[in-house]
């Protein structure tokens, strides 16, 4: 399945908020620098749908706000 997220970094709090249908805003703590808020994000939606972090794959977006992911579930 694929899931649009749009990552807002640096923020105080982690939230993760369902925006529609398969689309999610989560808020992360880590900078938008050396991949440390995407590698927070997958590990946000590993947790969410209980599976593995090798089952989710960030597809698009790798320096946009706005990112697609594969989860396999």
């Amino acid at each position: 399945m694929y899931i649009r997220v749009r990552v807002v970094p640096a923020q105080k709090r982690e939230l993760v908020k369902e925006t529609g249908e398969k689309r999610l805003e989560i808020r992360v703590k880590e900078k938008a620098e050396q991949n440390l808020a995407n590698k927070r994000v997958t590990e946000i939606l590993a947790e969410k749908y209980g599976v593995s972090l090798g089952k989710i794959r960030l597809v698009n977006g790798h320096h946009h706000p706005v990112k697609l992911f594969s989860v396999e579930i």
